[in-house]
């Protein structure tokens, strides 16, 4: 008898238990509140645009000329170094012996040249009182002038073996900071350029100052101006910011590379590239970080803003 009342009474628990399952899910979440507000611009016209923090020498990707083995590192990642400093070198036994070998060569030259003149040395005398014929003496020169050639030769591959030697060490281009390193003892350092989707051997460049690279949407880039003034927010902390300074507009106009997936972006906006560059300090700013930049723009004609059209073109 109570049997037959067992499966209605827990398809009734199961219906009761959705709709009370419903309702709860059904409930108002309070939104999360964000980490960080949103940068605004402290003038009041001006041109928004998303930066990427760069060393003023640009980042300089760096390889070797010579693949090989590793075999000494003199930096780590952070170091300061100065224009010729060695980074890396690339096993030399092969070439230091290629080395002494023409060192030994050098030396073979210089003793048959010496050998040469001794030889002509003693045959002038004997030439000049006709005890030798003069096809003879001749022969004395030219042997004395092909030990010159031969000698001339051997120093042309010591200074070869010298310069192969100096390009298996990887040194600073100019004065900055190790910003990335990807070479490891032991490991095989492949020449030729970077392949795409490879991080380059090391990343040198100057932090003093630091760049920041600002996109400017082609829309907005007849409104900035040289010397324009302009303040860079770090991307996520509105409360990290810092005045830039106007360096140079890049005036080649580039295709947008970043997409926000916004339903109004064009994929074939093009942007106008200005570097700016500020001193970083105890600031916690590094290459590579976003920073949202605004830069002091005249307004539009329309709110009041300075027009370019000239009098005399106006209708």
């Amino acid at each position: 008898m109570v049997r037959k009342y067992i499966v209605p009474l827990v398809a009734l628990a199961g219906v009761i238990f959705a709709i009370i399952t419903v309702f709860r899910g059904d409930k108002t979440r309070p939104p999360v509140p964000p980490v960080s507000s949103a940068a605004t611009s402290p003038y009041r016209s001006s041109v928004a645009g998303s930066g990427i923090v760069e060393a003023s020498t640009e980042n300089i990707s760096l390889g070797t000329q010579i693949p090989g083995i590793v075999a000494r590192i003199y930096v780590e990642i952070g170091s300061n170094v100065k224009a010729g400093d060695p980074l890396f070198t690339i096993d030399e036994r092969r070439t230091q012996a290629e080395l002494a070998t023409r060192r030994a060569a050098v030396q073979v030259a210089e003793a048959q040249l010496a050998d040469a003149r001794y030889d002509l040395s003693l045959d002038e005398p004997l030439a000049a009182e006709g005890l030798i014929t003069a096809a003879d003496l001749h022969k004395k020169r030219f042997a004395m002038q092909k030990a010159e050639a031969q000698l001339l030769q051997a120093h042309a591959e010591l200074e070869s073996a010298e310069t192969e030697l100096e390009r298996l060490t990887v040194r600073a281009p100019v004065d900055g900071q190790v910003l990335q390193l990807k070479v490891h003892l032991g490991e095989f350092a492949a020449d030729g350029p970077t392949v795409t989707g490879q991080a380059p051997l090391v990343v040198l460049g100057s932090v003093t100052p630091l760049n920041v690279r600002v996109d400017v949407d082609e829309n907005d880039a007849w409104r900035v101006r040289g010397g324009a003034g302009a303040v860079g927010y770090l991307r996520g902390n509105e409360k990290i910011r810092t005045p830039l300074t106007f360096v140079r507009f890049e005036p080649f106009v580039v295709p947008k590379r970043s997409l926000t997936g916004d339903s109004t972006e064009r994929v074939d906006t093009r942007v106008l590239q200005v570097v700016f560059s500020f001193t970083r300090g105890d600031l916690p700013i590094f290459v590579g970080q976003q920073m949202d930049v605004f830069i002091d723009a005249p307004g539009l004609p329309q709110d009041g803003g300075v027009s370019t059209i000239p009098a005399k073109d106006k209708p």
